[in-house]
């Protein structure tokens, strides 16, 4: 069975990605940029400004997933806390920021409406200490 998730280990890397993929193309482009300085002509200026925009591409494409499953979360939590709170418990909890709702994903649904009349209150703002006051944590593993 695996390890229960909670504060300390949630949070997800992709170990191709983050461990082999990524660093490799940024080394290949600190050699391309480090090439093209010593040794300035337009190929190695190339290389190197196509080595650079991997990079950036990479980066760009890893924020727009997360941008998504942000949003698919944020859907999912409005349902959520319509269900738990009400009409009118979800009309307040539309105040509360993106962040916010990706960090009470991980409450119980018996924990959750406390949590979030603490977090309109202005007692829990940040989302590591919204995961904090998490007690019954409620793992997921489908992220991206």
């Amino acid at each position: 069975m695996a390890e229960p998730q909670g504060y300390a280990n949630h949070a997800q890397y992709r170990r191709v990605y983050h461990y082999v993929v990524l660093p490799i193309f940024i080394v290949n482009a600190g050699v391309f940029l480090w090439r093209a300085v010593r040794q300035p002509d337009l190929a190695h200026w190339w290389a190197a400004l196509l080595a650079v925009a991997v990079v950036a591409y990479m980066w760009d494409a890893r924020s727009a997933m997360l941008t998504i499953q942000d949003r698919l979360i944020r859907l999912e939590m409005r349902l959520r806390l319509e269900r738990l709170l009400g009409p009118e418990g979800a009309r307040q909890a539309a105040a509360l920021r993106v962040g916010q709702l990706v960090a009470l994903r991980f409450a119980s649904d018996a924990e959750l409406p406390g949590l979030v009349r603490r977090v309109l209150a202005g007692e829990l703002v940040r989302g590591r200490d919204i995961k904090r006051a998490i007690g019954d944590w409620q793992r997921d593993t489908l992220r991206a």
